[in-house]
């Protein structure tokens, strides 16, 4: 296949979690510019990022759905299929953080639970259901957004951390059990990106400043610059890769 063909997406259907705002928005557009069809599922309705996919001229298929739930899932599953007859790529972006900060000790579980259903259990069923239909047609990628939380204990965070690592470990196992189906799984590992999740960090001077000063290029990410790697992962320029984290962390890890 010729270079300048190696990141076009036409004749795809990517389904995209947590599409409705932010990095889910960004890359579900992305995918839409390079050709690809829409699935756009969310538990907040997903209609302005279809206004978007709509503009750009591609053909896409808003679902509400709750990603911890099994029966949402299935149901969002079988109506994509329906609709647009396969699924080629799957990027398991929903994801949520936790909402206060305290000492573990202190810590609610129904706040762990909470984290761990999205996040986790989340991707675990998204991969499951979408997965079953991709080994059923021979083939398909599957992107799951994990976090150096993933790698590294972050303080009154153990809930997001072991979800996160969590996303890793779960992409390395189904990267194994499915690559002879033609079936590749990875996953994305950014730190602190502006986005909705880290807008409280952001909002005070002095937590900013001390997390930025943890980083080399210090600033946080921006969400654009996760696109490049979805995209390689989404198209035949990577059709070797399967089983890898790709850290984009501005050197955060490298220390």
């Amino acid at each position: 296949m010729a270079s300048s063909g190696w990141f076009q997406l036409e004749g795809k259907n990517a389904l995209v979690t947590g599409s409705s705002r932010g990095l889910g928005q960004e890359i579900s557009l992305e995918l839409a510019r390079q050709g690809a069809s829409l699935i756009l599922a969310d538990i907040i309705s997903p209609e302005e990022t279809a206004k978007g996919i709509e503009r750009i001229g591609s053909r896409c298929l808003p679902i509400q759905a709750d990603v911890s739930d099994e029966t949402s899932v299935k149901g969002m599953v079988e109506k994509a299929i329906s609709e647009f007859g396969k699924i080629d790529i799957l990027v398991n972006n929903a994801g949520i953080t936790q909402t206060g900060f305290g000492p573990t000790e202190d810590a609610p579980v129904e706040e762990w639970d909470r984290v761990i259903r999205v996040n986790l259990r989340g991707t675990f069923l998204c991969s499951k259901y979408v997965g079953k239909k991709m080994i059923g047609k021979g083939d398909g990628t599957i992107i799951n957004i994990a976090s150096t939380a993933g790698f590294t204990g972050v303080p009154r965070a153990p809930a997001y951390c072991a979800s996160k690592a969590g996303v890793i470990l779960l992409t390395k196992s189904l990267a194994l059990e499915w690559a002879k189906y033609n079936i590749r799984v990875n996953a994305i590992a950014p730190h602190y990106l502006e986005t909705e999740l880290t807008k409280g960090l952001r909002t005070s001077e002095k937590v900013y400043d001390g997390l930025v000063r943890q980083i080399p290029m210090k600033r946080f990410g921006k969400t654009e610059e996760i696109i490049g790697t979805v995209l390689l992962l989404s198209s035949s320029a990577s059709s070797y890769i399967t089983g890898s984290v790709i850290v984009i962390d501005g050197g955060f890890l490298a220390q």
